[in-house]
């Protein structure tokens, strides 16, 4: 499985951003994609996710202002990401879990400036 995240860059503190994050390879019909964050010095964090179903789960400081979304056809996973904040300011990276597995894509900067 090969993941191909997109969309990060630079922002000011209010502005918005969309990741995009594509998978190829063997996948199966149900699985989860998502996103998780990497800021210096600090552990990866759970950013959201969404089951192939449809459900979400999202980290309480994103809860209102990000919004996950996938196209099961294109197999594909975006993350809108509004009113961002310095705070946010991390290596997003992309995951799809399935059959008891993980694949990471290569992440893609966000830095927000305040």
């Amino acid at each position: 499985v090969q993941l191909q995240a997109s969309g990060g860059g630079s922002v000011q503190s209010g502005g918005s951003l969309r990741l995009s994050c594509a998978a190829s390879g063997s996948i199966f019909s149900i699985n989860i994609m998502g996103w998780y964050r990497q800021a210096p010095d600090k552990q990866r964090e759970l950013v959201a996710v969404m089951a192939s179903g449809g459900s979400a789960n999202y980290a309480d400081s994103v809860k209102g202002r990000f919004t996950i979304s996938r196209d099961n056809a294109k197999n594909t996973v975006y993350l809108q990401m509004n009113s961002l904040k310095p705070e946010d300011t991390a290596v997003y990276l992309c995951v799809l879990q399935q059959r008891g597995t993980a694949s990471w894509g290569q992440g893609t900067l966000v830095t927000v400036s305040s």
